[in-house]
């Protein structure tokens, strides 16, 4: 469960929540990760469902990316199963969150991955585009941040990427989508299941 301090907590860039540190398992199909968390970031008690959801439906590997976006990474599931799966690739690990980069190359190293490249957001060369975006992204950072976030990194998608999000029914993943198709971002839906609705993103033409 995630309490109130660590939902308060984990988009901020230095979290005052005393550390904590646990250790929680990520199994999937074809790969097992253990990872270690802390408190004041998301999902320290075990892996957020949405995530894993994301891991097991989203999009098989595409044989010749080169970049790969994990955005808001937290301390890792996705950039190292990203990793794992595209080995050729480099996957830009993106998070604000100070404590959970620590963690998420913690985590990397542990994992013997080295095609991770962990970064806040501004950490990221400019000239970096990226073939694939994957997040279960910040929903309660706020409307406004969130579509900020958004419109920031979908707009550094490479021609013929895509961006795959995870975002619970109930928390406005509809609405949201809406909102993507309205500021050109074409927007489909790839799953529905356990209350959260897959998205896949594609470049298109941004609204103003």
């Amino acid at each position: 469960m995630t309490t109130a301090d660590d939902s308060q907590q984990y988009f901020e860039a230095a979290p005052t929540t005393p550390s904590d540190r646990s250790t929680i398992d990520l199994i999937l199909p074809d790969l097992t990760l253990s990872l270690t968390t802390d408190a004041g970031v998301f999902g320290r008690h075990k892996v957020d469902p949405g995530t894993k959801l994301l891991l097991l439906d989203g999009p098989p590997s595409t044989a010749g990316d080169r970049h790969l976006l994990d955005l808001g990474a937290g301390y890792g599931p996705i950039a190292l199963t990203l990793a794992t799966r595209n080995p050729e690739a480099t996957i830009w690990a993106v998070e604000v969150n100070a404590r959970a980069r620590e963690l998420c190359r913690h985590n990397a190293a542990a994992a013997g991955l080295n095609n991770i490249e962990v970064s806040d957001p501004d950490g990221v060369p400019d000239h970096v585009t990226f073939d694939r975006i994957w997040s279960n992204p910040p929903i309660r950072v706020g409307k406004p941040a969130l579509q900020g976030l958004l419109v920031r990194w979908l707009s550094r998608l490479s021609p013929g990427g895509s961006a795959h999000l995870v975002v619970q029914r109930h928390l406005g993943s509809d609405s949201l989508q809406r909102w993507l198709v309205a500021g050109g971002f074409p927007t489909t839906r790839r799953a529905s299941k356990a209350g959260y609705r897959l998205l896949d993103v594609v470049p298109g033409d941004p609204a103003p």
